[in-house]
């Protein structure tokens, strides 16, 4: 199991949106930070994502990732939790109705670590796949 501090610092960002439900395929390439904070670290991301045939868009997000026993609690920026990081092999669940969004994560660390979402609903159908990169 990983460590709150195992993440912190400064990682180089790379994520594909394979979108099957609109028949487009995303890129973002940015940073991601963690840094500590009075309750554990927050992490966040900014980055340039390029959407289908679309113009560039900086995108931009803020989690919260919290000590919660031997486990790790992922928020949102608002306080409204997210997940909890699964253990090695199983995936985590956050159900945003009528959206279900399914996450596994692969650790290596100290080098890197991958995020792969699978995101389904009535009109949601996608793999996310975010490669985090130690700088």
């Amino acid at each position: 199991m990983i460590a709150l501090t195992d993440l912190e610092g400064r990682w180089q960002l790379s994520r594909v949106i394979e979108d099957t439900y609109s028949g487009l395929t995303g890129h973002l390439e940015g940073q991601a930070i963690w840094s500590a904070d009075d309750d554990g670290l927050v992490q966040d991301e900014s980055g340039l994502l390029h959407y289908g045939d679309g113009p560039p868009m900086h995108a931009t997000r803020r989690y919260l990732w919290r000590a919660d026993g031997s486990d790790i609690a992922v928020f949102f920026d608002d306080g409204r939790p997210f997940h909890t990081l699964p253990d090695a092999g199983r995936e985590a669940v956050h159900h945003c109705d009528p959206d279900l969004y399914r996450v596994t994560y692969k650790f290596d660390l100290p080098d890197g670590f991958t995020q792969t979402w699978r995101v389904t609903g009535p009109r949601k159908d996608a793999v996310l796949t975010s490669r985090f990169t130690r700088l």
